[in-house]
């Protein structure tokens, strides 16, 4: 029987709200800035609504409501109560004297994809990368498996039109997009997600592949921010199994494309890399990661600080 977040009866879908436009290079950072400067007015919400708002952002009105959407999928800004408010991970990035506001450091790509798909609420990111079972794919394959999720959970409001077109956005974030005479400039300028590599063009064809393995670029303070955040939502126990951490939906296994060989030599290490809050164990052939101490809410993004030292 499927399990994860997406087949609870009260999961809500989104496969919209980014306008059709992939996350781009310096939009998390214009987000931030804006609702920083704006924090103080407690009707701040109309930061990207205002007159001024094309203006601010230098964009047309639909690419700002992009950047919004975009900001908001990466915890870098959050609606509370009616105003936007800055969030931790926003001013440990973003702020002037942020780990990275440029996003220069391939590990705030790798966060930022964390943060997008290990999260349920985008629909089409989650699944692919938690549930799609096949490591090829291609936009109408997954677009009809999509589909038919939609239908079994009776999600009424997923019309297929709207899915495709979330599917499009998609493998626009992950995938390069060569020209063509169909294709403009605007619609091949790349998300930064794109450097990670998960997802590759399969030759001149219209399919693509899931790109399963080692990932030398994703460092150990992200993916130790991503297990945290994992355990946080799924699990209250002291104790959390290797199985877990390879295989649930929205696991860093699962999110990272990370097979069991290289999650075993990620946290055979682990106590030495997270001082002892987290023990890796293999006892009577169990493997299992155990917790030394408790979650202590925001304040395990300052993992992430590991992969930016000396940087």
């Amino acid at each position: 029987m499927p399990r994860g977040p997406l087949y609870r009866d009260d999961y809500r879908p989104q496969f919209s709200g980014h306008e059709t436009f992939p996350l781009r290079y310096g939009w998390l950072k214009k987000a931030f800035d804006a609702v920083r400067e704006t924090e103080d007015d407690d009707k701040n919400r109309s930061v990207f609504l205002a007159a001024d708002a094309i203006a601010r952002f230098g964009v047309g009105k639909n690419m700002v409501a992009s950047i919004r959407h975009w900001a908001t999928a990466a915890g870098v800004i959050k609606d509370v109560s009616g105003k936007i408010e800055t969030t931790p991970i926003g001013k440990r990035l973003f702020a002037e004297d942020g780990l990275d506001p440029y996003m220069e450091n391939p590990a705030t790509a790798w966060l930022v994809h964390w943060q997008l798909c290990g999260n349920p609420k985008k629909t089409t990111w989650f699944w692919t990368f938690s549930h799609f079972p096949a490591p090829f794919f291609e936009r109408d394959l997954l677009g009809t498996s999509l589909e038919k999720l939609a239908e079994n959970r009776g999600w009424t409001r997923a019309s297929p039109a709207t899915i495709r077109k979330d599917v499009a956005c998609f493998v626009h974030t992950y995938a390069s997009q060569p020209l063509s005479g169909k294709t403009s400039r605007e619609d091949t300028l790349e998300s930064p997600l794109t450097e990670l590599g998960l997802i590759r063009p399969i030759g001149n064809s219209a399919g693509f592949r899931f790109v399963r393995g080692p990932k030398p670029s994703l460092g150990k303070g992200v993916f130790n921010y991503a297990i945290t955040e994992f355990w946080q939502n799924s699990s209250k126990e002291a104790t959390l199994s290797f199985e877990a951490l390879v295989h649930e939906p929205g696991s860093p296994g699962r999110v990272f494309l990370l097979d069991e060989n290289d999650m075993v030599d990620r946290l055979t290490n682990i106590e030495d890399v997270t001082k002892g809050f987290y023990q890796w164990s293999e006892t009577a052939g169990l493997k299992q990661l155990i917790r030394n101490q408790s979650f202590n809410g925001d304040e395990a993004i300052s993992f992430v600080d590991a992969d930016y030292n000396g940087s």
